[in-house]
């Protein structure tokens, strides 16, 4: 008697530490499209068109989506999805995707963004980024842009 009492406890304890360890990942590739956004005369509005592809093979988990603007401008909202975050005095943004987005489906975050007056020629360093916990293969969740400021070349 006692050794089957021990054995279901060990079996208890195994099934315990397998559903501790949370769902398993969904699988779903998230993958940034790199966009360069219209170019803009200097003072001017833009808007970057953060776009995630969810190459599959199944549908994708919560994520968030991460802009960050290049030097000589920043984000100035209204920001779609309406629960994006602007932080760092509007050179990041943040917003929340809910779980869902269907295999070879895409998700855009948009995140208007105003030029300084004395921006002039290629203004580098801006991307976009996707985290999820689900997404086995992270070497594709980052993507560059530059915004052209447009007569000043």
């Amino acid at each position: 008697m006692r050794r089957s009492w021990v054995s279901a406890v060990l079996v208890l304890c195994a099934v315990g530490a397998l559903t501790a360890a949370g769902p398993a990942p969904s699988g779903a590739d998230l993958q940034v499209v790199p966009l360069d956004p219209d170019p803009v005369a200097a003072g001017g509005s833009t808007t970057v068109h953060a776009f995630v592809a969810n190459g599959g093979p199944e549908v994708a988990g919560a994520f968030t989506v991460t802009v960050r603007v290049p030097v000589g401008a920043r984000a100035v909202g209204p920001y779609f999805p309406a629960g994006c975050v602007a932080s760092e005095a509007g050179r990041v943004v943040r917003c929340a995707f809910p779980a869902g987005l269907p295999q070879l489906r895409s998700a855009t975050a948009l995140v208007p963004v105003r030029v300084a007056d004395w921006a002039s020629g290629t203004l580098y360093g801006g991307w976009v980024t996707v985290r999820s916990d689900d997404d086995p293969d992270r070497s594709n969740n980052t993507g560059s842009f530059v915004i052209r400021v447009a007569g000043s070349d």
